[in-house]
């Protein structure tokens, strides 16, 4: 066999079997395609909505490993862990104070039907459900008390809050885990307004107790000076010539025994002494 023979063939045998080997490549590669579409895998905390040409499915897919059609059906994935969402809010008190606070809610999907939220809502659904129900239901409450019932029932205040919120977006397939509302702001003149009343109220309640004080005080000296004078009373019904005389015996012996035996040394007026004779 000659070279150009040989040259000739090998070309020939090459090209066969790339022919062959070429739709095996493609078809492994389509093989490979359908089956990495075929399976899908929920994280932790999440769960799978099934769409199938666009349209979305009953189905809802747990945490885990999953079988779905390849090319035809698209799994999204939805947390349904806690969330926050926080809102500054203004609202009017029922005496027609302006109120501002900040509310912070933690909420969660419901996960067996985060379908119909997807359906209806879309994934927006904290700026398109959550932050305006946080905003009517404040004001809805806010509404129904004065500005100084909003301070003094502050946790009354919350609980309605948190029911209506609870409410509102119960519709939506979400539920209300916990609220917290910071502290309520006024404006500047109502806030002087209310600490000039506290200080009036605490000058009255200093008067008020000076005023028990001295009541007390002025029956306290009642009550002393008719003991007094009840115990006077009592000491003239028991007094007696004798008692007198017994006390002025009594006297003199202690001028006596306090007498250091001299006569006073001055003059022109009147010695004192004690007659004796009248010491028996």
């Amino acid at each position: 066999m000659d070279q150009d023979k040989i040259t000739n063939m090998i070309p020939k045998s090459n090209g066969k079997a790339t022919k062959v080997l070429i739709p095996l490549v493609v078809v492994g590669l389509i093989l490979l395609m359908i089956a990495f579409n075929s399976v899908v895998v929920v994280q932790p905390g999440t769960r799978g909505i099934v769409l199938q040409l666009g349209a979305v499915k009953p189905l809802v897919l747990n945490e885990g490993f999953h079988f779905k059609i390849p090319f035809i059906q698209k799994i999204v994935p939805i947390d349904v862990r806690v969330g926050k969402a926080q809102s500054d809010q203004t609202a009017a008190s029922k005496d027609l104070q302006v109120v501002t606070t900040t509310v912070a809610v933690n909420f969660h999907l419901v996960p067996d039907e985060v379908n119909k939220l997807y359906q209806n809502v879309g994934l927006a659904y904290e700026d398109r459900i959550v932050s305006p129900a946080i905003g009517e239901a404040v004001k809805a409450v806010t509404a129904q008390y004065t500005a100084e019932e909003l301070i003094s029932k502050r946790s009354e205040v919350s609980a309605k809050v948190k029911e209506t919120l609870a409410a509102k977006l119960s519709t939506y397939f979400m539920a209300l885990d916990e609220i917290n509302i910071t502290e309520f702001k006024f404006s500047p003149e109502y806030n002087n307004a209310i600490e000039q009343k506290q200080i009036a109220e605490q000058n009255a309640l200093k008067a008020k107790l000076d005023l028990q004080r001295i009541e007390v005080e002025a029956q306290q000296k009642i009550e002393q000076a008719k003991a007094e004078a009840e115990s006077l009373r009592l000491q003239k019904q028991e007094v007696t010539q004798e008692l007198i005389d017994l006390r002025e015996i009594e006297a003199q012996i202690k001028a006596i025994e306090k007498w250091d035996g001299k006569l006073p040394t001055v003059t022109g007026g009147a010695t004192p002494f004690i007659d004796v004779n009248t010491v028996k």
